[in-house]
């Protein structure tokens, strides 16, 4: 997964309007709906722009009887380099995995490819994460629910936090009734717990940060050497420090919002994934002010996580990605 970030494609990208066609072969139904025995793939090239790549991509699907529900490609301006995503489907029964990772290999190899991933939902491991919190857990309880309803493809290898839960915590109930490991790591200003955090994640795909109100430092992202994905509330920068909602909220704004990002060294600057935002009114007090901004964090960290998971988080230029 970390593919989405090691690649820093060009700058200038826009969103082309190159058509795909979908394919099936005479006398089949490739209707998702009707074909129970088609399965669904999502497949992100990224090679150096030139003419055939869209027919050869979709030629290596229809040939082996899948059918291309959807594409997008990505053509940046004045620069030799080409960037799709594709979901498709397919028979695993007559395309299996190893002969769809060859076949895609090939192409890569045609057209001198930075990179290319496929990706099989329902075959596939589902991602590992770590979900990192501190006092605030809505954000926590809404990823364990959104993780027991299987509206999230993850799997959740652990919980983190720098804040003491007692045990009998409806958290950590939920925590004990499905067997995820919960780890309570006191932080102090001159110790932030950054290794003993490091192994307890090695295994993990990426990591979440879900109101944790600890700032990682930069030796602590180059030694994970993956994805963080943090989210925080939208009032920033103009409220800062302690109590920013009341701060809002005295200051009459009008839009409250919620954004989530990559984690970076710049603080809450990293690449931004999601951003969601509410009116507000003079009818809202302190308390439906702040719910509404938790619910919004909630929903912007789930939706998030999801496209990341969809391979729907495109790398575009230093500080900025694409949504597809």
């Amino acid at each position: 997964m970390s593919f989405l970030r090691r690649i820093i494609p060009p700058q200038g990208f826009r969103i082309s309007s190159r058509p795909f066609k979908s394919f099936k072969l005479p006398g089949e139904s490739l209707d998702e709906s009707t074909s129970p025995s088609l399965i669904h793939g999502i497949h992100v090239f990224y090679c150096p722009d030139e003419v055939g790549i869209v027919a050869k991509l979709s030629e290596c699907i229809a040939s082996r009887g899948g059918n291309i529900l959807s594409a997008d490609v990505f053509v940046p301006e004045n620069k030799n380099v080409f960037y799709s995503r594709s979901e498709f489907v397919f028979d695993p029964a007559k395309w299996l995995q190893g002969q769809m990772e060859e076949d895609f290999l090939k192409i890569s190899r045609m057209f001198n490819a930075i990179s290319s991933v496929v990706r099989v939902p329902s075959l596939d491991p589902k991602h590992k994460i770590a979900i990192l919190a501190s006092k605030q857990d809505h954000c926590l309880v809404d990823l364990l629910h959104g993780w027991q309803d299987g509206r999230l493809p993850v799997q959740i290898t652990s919980v983190i936090s720098n804040h003491d839960r007692p045990l009998n915590t409806h958290v950590n109930r939920f925590l004990e009734r499905h067997g995820i490991p919960y780890h309570c790591l006191r932080t102090t200003r001159t110790d932030k717990r950054e290794k003993e955090i490091l192994d307890l994640v090695e295994d993990t795909d990426f990591l979440v940060l879900a109101r944790y109100m600890q700032i990682l430092s930069g030796n602590f992202l180059r030694s994970y050497g993956k994805d963080i994905i943090n989210i925080h509330h939208g009032l920033l920068p103009s409220f800062k420090g302690g109590h920013p909602a009341k701060q809002a909220f005295d200051a009459g704004v009008k839009l409250i919002g919620a954004t989530s990002h990559f984690v970076t060294e710049e603080l809450d600057a990293g690449p931004i994934i999601e951003q969601m935002v509410e009116r507000v009114s003079h009818r809202d007090n302190l308390q439906t002010f702040v719910q509404k901004s938790m619910d919004l964090e909630k929903q912007c960290l789930s939706k998030a996580i999801k496209s990341y998971c969809e391979l729907r988080v495109l790398p575009y230029e230093d500080k900025k990605t694409v949504f597809c």
